[in-house]
Parts: C-alpha cells; structure tokens; sequence
C-alpha cells in the first residue's frame, strides 16, 4: 500500500480530493449470475400491478429488458422511483484501504473495487471477503513514475461483460483483465497517456476509450485473439504474461482560453445509439466527439457551472447528458440549441456531486458529504420521502427531499488527522463511487473523507 503523505509543517487549507468519474450508463446494467448463485430462469409471471409482487419476481427474472408490456413497463417504472425509499444500508468493512474511487458488480454478490492506494480487490458483499487482484506492470521504467496518492480511478465492464478495463500499476497505463476469471490480457502502455487515468468507456466488446490529466482522449482496439484461450499464457516463472498495445487513435482536448492549463480529461459517457463520445474536462467545457474507427471532435461547449466538473453520465432512453459539479447537475442534449431541462442544486454544503448514474427517468446523485439524493427527470423534482400515515390515510409526500446518509466508515486517526483537522469524532465521506445491481434491487456505494490529506474509506450495500 501506498505510504500516506503527510504534507509540510506549516497549515494550509485542505485541498479536495478529485474523487472518480461517475458510473456510466453501462455501468447501470444489471449484473451477470454466475454460476449457481441465482435461480435459474423461469417463465415470466403473470403480471400483477403490486409493487410487492413485482419485488419478489425480480428474484426469478421477471424484470425483463425487452418486450414488456405496458403495464409491466409501467409499474417497472414505478418500482425504480419507489426503490430509494425501501433501501437500508449494511456497511462492509474494507480495513485500512483509502478511499474507493471506482467499482461495478461482477456478478450477484461480487463487487470489483479501485482505491486510491492503487489497490484492485473484489470484496463479496454477502459474507465481505476481500480478494485482491494483481496490477500489470509496464514493460519498461516508467518515464515519469506517478505519485503514489493517485490511485485507480475508473472500472469499467464491456456489454457482453467479458472484460475489465481499468488502470495498471502506472496509473497512466491501461490494464484489461478477462472476465469472470480477472486473467490479464493487455496493457495500454505503449505510445498511450502521460499521465493518470482518470476514466474509462467502452464503444463496443472491444474497443475501449481512456481519458487522462494530460488532455488526452485515447482510442484502444483489443484484438480477440487476446482472449480467445480460457486460460493465461505463463512465462517459465509462473507469472500471467499478457500483451503491450498501443492506442489506435488519440485527440487532444481543445485549449480554452479561460483555462488553456487545466484542460484534463474527467470523466466519459458513450451513447450506443447516436455512436457519439461525450466528455467533460475541468476547465469547463464539454466536448462531443463522433466514435468510429477514428474520434473526430463534434462540439465543445462550457458547461453552465465550471467548478469541479468530475463525473459525466448518458441515458439513452432520454438521449440526454447529465454532468456533476460542485454544486450542481447540468443535462445537455447535444442536439438541442436550447436546453430545456434546467440544472438542479445538489445544496449539500459546497460539497460538490461526486457520483452519477441515470436509470430509466430517476437520476442518482453521491455527495461529497455522505448522501444519497434522488432526481425524477421527468417531473424535474427530487424524490420526497413520505409522510407518516395518519390512522385514516395514506402517507403522501412529506414535501422534505428524500435523502439516504451513509454510514461513518473507516477513518486513520494519523498525523494529519489530529493536526490539521483538530481531531474531528466523524468526518463525512465523500461518495466517488456507486452502482446499482437491478435484479436484486441492491445499490453498492463507497468512497472516503473528502480532504486529499485524511486516509479513510467508507463501503456500503444498500438493499
């Protein structure tokens, strides 16, 4: 693990740690079931309009993904705004991990996680067994060996989920493992970024695009006779061996004149259906490319809040962008000249949204300040939690937003700790990461203390 820096002598403000880009629509998918772990498939129910009956078919698959009816496709609809207020949360403990920046289920009771300490593990959310992954090495030295406090920032499964793509021991590198074994394929390590990765889309099961801190968008094809084999190649010694690739294409985001130095790349969100590339950069601006075998740039247009922009989401279903900053969330449909959703306010104390995920109409947002918000996108309202029932009613909307608070979590009690923050009992933690496992209806949520100087981690499951 990575050793904590503790920074000079003298105070200075805490800086805010940039946290990991948002989970992507594929990232929304619902989870494989592998193995004996879920029933097998049955015959789809006779459709009942109970939200509890609804509930217990999810189990046997029920929640189909095409071909539904419309009043299944209705109360499917109702079940995703009626889910937050029914979610509990059970905290997993991670031990002395800092900070998780990025995860996706695996399957129905595994989650894939990266830390800021560069750790990849895969901790089982039913009996919280932690198993941690190997890096890949770079074939050469390192030309400019990365801090030890970046860390993996992005985790992202192709749509058959039959492969990872993630960041390697160099965080500048792209690392690709084969699912569900995680046996390395390849390593983005030659000719790619010259620094961190920061996020990570897939355009299709084998082509992958990577944005970096040095201005970088970059383009990987991964050749299927990679991972044709079930089983790694081994060298002599026993260690996987796998392939060093190099980008098929690369742009460099446009520099802006209102911040020509802090053009990084933040965050990705790749819409099947139109074959475009969105991306957002942290001087402000959000860029369009049109995805191909080439990236060939669309637009560029600054976002209407340009203060930590770090997390970027797609919905298909609503052709619509959804990007994360301090205070707000924006929605940009490409096509349209005039924005007619307007952008709504996290009011979380400045705390900025570190996390995004869009399903169906309802938007998920993570805080930096340990909450959960939820957004109807199509009454433009956050969900509110319920009144108590009187003897003679049904509870109705309370008129207070509904908001979930995580857990206290881990948190090192080092130098930095009692000296800079005066020994504070509970710090909030920031919430980088979060995915939704559908058929069972569980939400993953982890992250860490906000200040980039507190070592910390906080993991949870939501169901």
């Amino acid at each position: 693990m990575a050793p904590q820096q503790t920074g000079s002598r003298k105070r200075k403000a805490p800086a805010i740690e940039a946290g990991a880009a948002s989970s992507s629509s594929q990232g929304l998918a619902a989870a494989d079931a592998e193995g004996p772990l879920l029933p097998k498939k049955q015959k789809r129910p006779a459709t009942r309009r109970s939200l509890v009956h609804y509930l217990k078919g999810r189990e046997v698959g029920a929640w189909g993904g095409s071909g539904i009816s419309d009043s299944e496709g209705e109360l499917r609809g109702y079940a995703v705004q009626k889910l937050p207020e029914l979610l509990r949360e059970r905290e997993l403990a991670l031990g002395t991990l800092n900070k998780v920046f990025a995860s996706q289920w695996l399957n129905a009771r595994q989650v894939v996680c990266g830390t800021k300490c560069n750790t990849l593990f895969v901790v089982d959310v039913h009996s919280g067994q932690i198993t941690r992954i190997p890096l890949m090495r770079d074939r050469g030295p390192w030309l400019a060996r990365a801090q030890p406090t970046c860390g993996i920032h992005a985790i992202e499964l192709n749509p058959s989920k039959t492969l990872l793509a993630t960041g390697g021991e160099n965080p500048n590198s792209l690392a690709v493992y084969q699912l569900p074994t995680l046996d390395p394929v390849c390593l983005g390590d030659r000719h790619g970024h010259k620094d961190w990765i920061f996020t990570i889309a897939w355009m299709s099961d084998t082509v992958a695009v990577s944005g970096s801190r040095d201005g970088t968008v970059a383009l990987w094809w991964m050749d299927p006779d990679m991972f044709s084999g079930s089983i790694a190649w081994h060298n002599d010694a026993g260690l996987p061996v796998y392939a060093h690739i190099r980008p098929r294409d690369m742009e460099t985001i446009p520099r802006s004149s209102t911040s020509p130095s802090n053009r990084k790349v933040r965050a990705l969100a790749f819409s099947g259906k139109n074959q475009e590339l969105g991306a957002v950069s942290l001087d402000g601006y959000f860029h369009l490319w049109k995805a191909r075998s080439t990236l060939s740039r669309l637009l560029s247009i600054r976002l209407p809040y340009c203060r930590e922009n770090v997390c970027l989401t797609y919905c298909d279903e609503l052709s619509l962008y959804a990007v994360g900053s301090q205070s707000h969330v924006s929605f940009l449909d490409p096509r349209q000249r005039q924005q007619n959703i307007r952008p709504l306010c996290s009011r979380e104390g400045g705390t900025g949204v570190r996390s995004l995920s869009f399903y169906q109409h309802i938007i998920t947002v993570g805080t930096g300040h340990g909450s959960l918000l939820f957004y109807d996108i199509r009454a433009q309202k956050f969900l509110e939690e319920r009144a108590s029932a009187s003897p003679d009613s049904s509870p109705g909307p309370s008129g207070r937003k509904l908001k979930l608070t995580c857990g206290r979590g881990w948190l090192n009690h080092d130098y930095l700790w009692v000296n800079y923050f005066g020994g504070i009992g509970e710090f909030p933690n920031a919430l980088y990461t979060h995915c939704y496992n559908w058929p069972e209806m569980k939400l993953f949520v982890a992250g860490g203390p906000l200040p980039s100087g507190l070592h910390g981690n906080y993991a949870g499951l939501w169901s």
